[in-house]
């Protein structure tokens, strides 16, 4: 075997050299994002909480309302809060729920949005409203089909403000079921979160989820809400934390006490319709968030190539295989930590095949999904 193989062949000699570049960023972009979340030290919280106001858009949601709102209503937290329910056109038992449940529940309020041809169904508007309404300063925003997972949930988010922090960006993980599909579904989400979590800690803020976001009105008027893409169906979380999140002015919280979740997609039509309205707003990125988010997937697609390439000639396999079992050996430690930290274990044992699967899958998800129109937000 030798150690310094053949370089007479011009197109391997560049292939192992195009190779190593990409193991480099590789190992770079696990070591300075998926590294810094992994060993991220959460700071305790601040104990002075402010008063909030939860802020709920709603729209045909009655049985969801009945299962979660109480547990939104019932949080153990010390200082006042309301919770501020908007029922955008629902035409189910909503009204009727909301109106028994306001009865028991004096921190509640309830705004009627009566159906009209001449509203958007986007989530924008009873959003929008909602906060409007509210009367604290400090806002949280969760779905109606949202659970939270500890009474402790506003307390962790609202924790994280202080004078500085203007914007928390919280964790919406899909609950776990039986299926394929959900396993899909659960590693996605974890992979966003890890991303946005991973770019936020190194100053690239770019996204969030609206199912458990926190930032005050102060902020939300200071970009003038949504105003910018208030055309699009989705983007009060990315673009929206694209324009806030300046001069850091965000936290994040990754305590499990303060994860919302959620009932995933049953089907692949409407996991496909649903992220089809997700992708909606990427064309919007700017030039540097797309490129921060294009060269993972990218350089590791191009490193499976090459690393093909390289094993397929004679004397060049070995220098291959050390390369690429370096980056899957690191993205193993670090990024398995990060599927842990965010209560993700199942998928930690196949991890780097299952990251290789995703980089391969998710181009052609990307661009079949983007034929999907969508201006609905239910």
């Amino acid at each position: 075997m030798k150690v310094i193989p053949d370089i007479s062949d011009p197109f391997v000699f560049y292939s192992f050299w195009i190779f190593a570049g990409l193991v480099f960023l590789q190992i770079v972009y696990t070591i300075l994002f998926f590294g810094r979340l992994a060993y991220f030290k959460q700071k305790a919280g601040n104990t002075n909480l402010p008063p909030v106001s939860v802020v709920i858009a709603a729209r045909n949601e009655s049985d969801n309302l009945f299962e979660n709102l109480p547990k939104i209503l019932d949080q153990n937290y010390p200082a006042p809060f309301e919770v501020v329910v908007v029922n955008h056109q629902s035409i189910d038992d909503s009204k009727y729920l909301l109106d028994a449940l306001r009865r028991s529940y004096p921190q509640l309020v309830v705004m009627e949005l009566e159906k009209s041809k001449h509203l958007l169904p986007s989530k924008k508007l009873p959003l929008t409203l909602g906060i409007k309404k509210a009367k604290y300063e400090h806002l949280i925003l969760t779905d109606a089909d949202c659970s939270p997972s500890s009474e402790f949930w506003l307390q962790r988010m609202a924790e994280q403000f202080t004078e500085q922090k203007q914007l928390v960006l919280g964790y919406g993980p899909y609950k776990t079921e039986p299926g394929f599909l959900n396993k899909v579904i659960r590693f996605d989400t974890t992979m966003i979160a890890i991303h946005y979590f991973s770019l936020a800690l190194n100053r690239v803020p770019y996204m969030g989820v609206g199912r458990n976001m926190a930032y005050t009105k102060t902020l939300f008027d200071s970009v003038k809400g949504f105003k910018s893409h208030y055309a699009v169906a989705s983007g009060d979380d990315d673009l929206f934390v694209q324009e806030a999140a300046k001069n850091r002015n965000y936290a994040i919280q990754l305590a499990p006490e303060s994860y919302q979740f959620s009932d995933p997609k049953t089907t692949w039509e409407t996991f496909f319709i649903q992220k089809a309205r997700h992708y909606s707003t990427s064309p919007r990125y700017g030039f540097f968030k797309k490129a921060m988010l294009g060269i993972y997937p990218m350089t590791l697609l191009m490193l499976l190539v090459s690393f093909v390439i390289l094993v397929s000639q004679s004397g060049w396999w070995i220098h291959a295989c050390a390369g690429f079992s370096l980056v899957m050996l690191l993205k193993w430690w670090l990024l398995g930590r990060c599927f842990k930290r965010l209560k993700s274990k199942g998928f930690v044992a196949l991890l780097p095949f299952l990251d290789l699967a995703y980089a391969v899958i998710m181009p052609f998800f990307y661009y079949s999904t983007l034929q999907k129109r969508t201006s609905s937000w239910k």
